[in-house]
């Protein structure tokens, strides 16, 4: 994996660094203190989540925000909780990932061609962010999309990583939202010339996930949609 330029560095120390929703801080370090019995003995992260991956990606992946034992356990994206359980073994069978597991940090996984990051990078409380709180996230997104600039498909996972995205999108001068652009599972969408593909899923949420709204084959087909796009 190519060695992550200094802007990229640069802007992960910020993120780590950010209190902007003091509340989101205090609940992420509240939840780092009293922690959950099977994970008593670690050392939780506890505080906001950098992206992670391939600087040099031309797939970009956008979550909604850090579980609460998850990631702000670990201190990386979708590791060491359900949604990364279901995640990291699809994109390693896609060839995005060196491997299926996600336990923690120093673990050796590898994103290849592949870069994840989220809309809100602390974990809110129930899962659910305040509009406040991801507009105050919303800087940090809109400069990785400038730093990864091979980026040439973007795959939003639920609905509010679709309406982030396209918030940052619609800042930007040289953006016309084409209309009747919706949100549906296994969507791919055109976005204006210069911009990279749009695809859809649901996230994998263990509710999702366990209820079968989203299952590993269709998540499958997402990604192979996607390799598809970028291989032609």
């Amino acid at each position: 994996m190519p060695k992550v330029p200094p802007k990229l560095a640069h802007l992960n120390q910020q993120v780590i660094a950010c209190t902007r929703c003091a509340k989101l801080i205090a609940y992420c370090r509240q939840v780092a203190q009293e922690k959950r019995r099977m994970y008593r003995d670690w050392e939780y992260w506890g505080k906001p989540v950098p992206g992670f991956g391939d600087p040099g990606a031309e797939l970009l992946i956008l979550g909604l925000a850090p579980g609460a034992h998850g990631s702000n356990r670990t201190g990386r994206m979708f590791t060491g909780d359900r949604s990364g359980d279901f995640l990291y073994p699809a994109l390693y069978e896609a060839g995005f990932a060196s491997q299926p597991t996600a336990r923690n940090r120093n673990d050796g996984l590898k994103l290849r061609n592949c870069y994840i990051t989220a809309s809100l990078r602390c974990a809110p409380p129930a899962n659910k962010p305040t509009p406040r709180e991801l507009r105050n996230c919303r800087p940090y997104l809109e400069k990785e999309l400038e730093i990864l600039n091979r980026v040439r498909a973007v795959l939003v996972l639920g609905r509010i990583a679709f309406d982030s995205y396209l918030r940052v999108l619609g800042g930007r001068r040289d953006f016309t939202r084409p209309p009747n652009l919706a949100f549906s599972h296994g969507a791919s969408l055109k976005l204006p010339e210069g911009f990279p593909r749009l695809f859809c899923s649901y996230h994998p949420s263990q509710q999702n996930t366990q209820t079968g709204r989203l299952t590993a084959d269709m998540f499958r087909r997402v990604l192979h949609d996607i390799r598809d796009f970028l291989e032609s």
